[in-house]
């Protein structure tokens, strides 16, 4: 069912409100009075039955957690702990009394995200962009220039090495055996468990072709544990059901081999890929290709990301530059004039009215106005070390393509708003010093002053 309608502050006798023992100028309050709350209902309604289920969470509940998550860098455990302990979170989320117990539990968030989608999510960073323009923290103009640039989404996966994997087949099919009763000739774990130790010992030291020998028997009893698993499941449409996925995991990783493209790097994250950047710490990484869309300029708020895509399976940049010039659009309301590419971008074919895309170390740039402009694309790089620092960026816990989408656009809000937030203390506390500075003669004036 639809989320309950948001209701008039009610009083309590017994308890004190938020209003009135919180701080009125903390950046959260402050942030919750400039956000639309009454957009994201009107948007995420839809996707609610207004009689069948249970009555939905409100919308201004989940749509706030999701924002201080990625603003805080917290996992969904914690910002289920935080809510209940922080009564500035709290209150950005629209409760006007202190709320001893969560109204929700840590899948709450997992269902909403889920039910909502990649494509309506874009909506919260959208919000954040409002009300940048809003508090002045970024111009019409600075909309219309951007910077754009891909990286890599790192997923939450272990190293993919040979050994790992086909031990991790092996337990797999053993814990879904047990599962259903079904008794094995062999479970080969003891003795995968074993050999992926001495392969570890042996392969990048004198023993190399011992530890290769090694590889090649933890294939071996994969492979018979595979064919015992099948003979015994053999006319039970119920039992084949329940094994197709995992046997043909199993499968895909006893068949790869070394050099092919469509390599499975994780069991439980088959859309992982491989992913050479050409970085010197960090020769492949493991995820997913996002393309990220900043302003040109640094604004006074800070440098705000405008948009931000999950590119599965890998695409060439160039190609991926139509869709993300789209999405600015979208998100900003506002034409790009402007965009800024490294040279990964060349041969990119995007031909448009009143666009002008400017590739680095073009020579014979007779503008001083873009000469200048170019030499700050390179300002795009530590918006994205922040997204995985201080974001999810870096090792995405989402699962699937559909997660890589959200986590991208969500990261990108979190960065948003924790600029927002720094905006709002530097103008609040400029205000204090210009008020104090300047007292007016007044006493009665002085504190009107204040109290704005």
């Amino acid at each position: 069912m639809r989320p309950d309608p948001s209701k008039a502050p009610s009083s309590d006798l017994f308890r004190s409100s938020l209003e009135a023992i919180l701080d009125p100028e903390h950046e959260l309050i402050r942030l919750a009075a400039l956000i639309d709350w009454g957009r994201f209902d009107d948007a995420f309604g839809p996707y609610f039955h207004e009689r069948k289920g249970r009555r939905g969470l409100r919308t201004r509940l989940m749509a706030g957690l999701h924002l201080l998550k990625h603003m805080k860098g917290l996992s969904d455990e914690e910002t289920c702990a935080v809510w209940r302990e922080n009564p500035y979170f709290q209150a950005f989320c629209g409760e006007t009394h202190f709320q001893h117990g969560l109204p929700f539990d840590r899948s709450s968030m997992t269902r909403w995200r889920k039910r909502i989608g990649a494509d309506e999510m874009e909506l919260l960073l959208a919000e954040c962009l409002v009300v940048a323009v809003k508090t002045k923290a970024v111009s019409q103009r600075q909309l219309e220039r951007i910077t754009v640039d891909t990286t890599v989404q790192t997923k939450a996966v272990a190293h993919p090495t040979d050994s790992h994997l086909i031990l991790r087949a092996i337990e797999w099919l053993n814990r879904v055996a047990k599962r259903y009763g079904i008794k094995l000739r062999q479970s080969f774990l003891r003795l995968a468990t074993w050999a992926k130790r001495e392969v570890g010992r042996l392969l990048f030291t004198g023993g190399h072709k011992q530890g290769l020998r090694w590889i090649r028997k933890m294939r071996t009893w994969l492979g018979r544990l595979i064919r015992d698993i099948r003979r015994k499941i053999a006319g039970n449409p119920a039992l084949e059901a329940a094994f197709e996925i995992a046997l043909e995991r199993a499968d895909r990783i006893l068949g790869q081999q070394s050099g092919e493209k469509d390599k499975l790097y994780a069991l439980h994250a088959p859309e992982v890929e491989c992913i050479g950047k050409g970085k010197a710490r960090t020769r492949y990484e493991f995820g997913c290709k996002t393309s990220i869309a900043t302003t040109n300029e640094r604004c006074k708020g800070g440098q705000f990301v405008l948009g931000a895509m999950a590119l599965p399976g890998n695409p060439y940049d160039g190609h991926t530059l139509d869709a993300q010039i789209d999405q600015v659009a979208r998100l900003t309301g506002q034409a790009v004039k402007r965009a800024y590419v490294d040279r990964g971008y060349r041969g990119h074919k995007v031909k448009r009215d009143d666009l002008d895309i400017t590739i680095s170390h073009t020579r014979g740039i007779t503008s001083p106005t873009i000469r200048r402009e170019m030499r700050r694309r390179s300002g795009i790089e530590p918006v994205i070390g922040h997204l995985k620092q201080d974001g999810h960026l870096e090792r995405n816990h989402l699962a699937g393509t559909e997660g890589d989408t959200i986590n991208a656009i969500l990261c990108a809000a979190g960065h948003n708003m924790r600029l927002l937030a720094r905006w709002i203390r530097l103008l609040f506390a400029l205000l204090m010093t210009i008020v104090l500075s300047r007292p007016p003669q007044n006493p009665a004036i002085r504190q009107i002053a204040i109290a704005a």
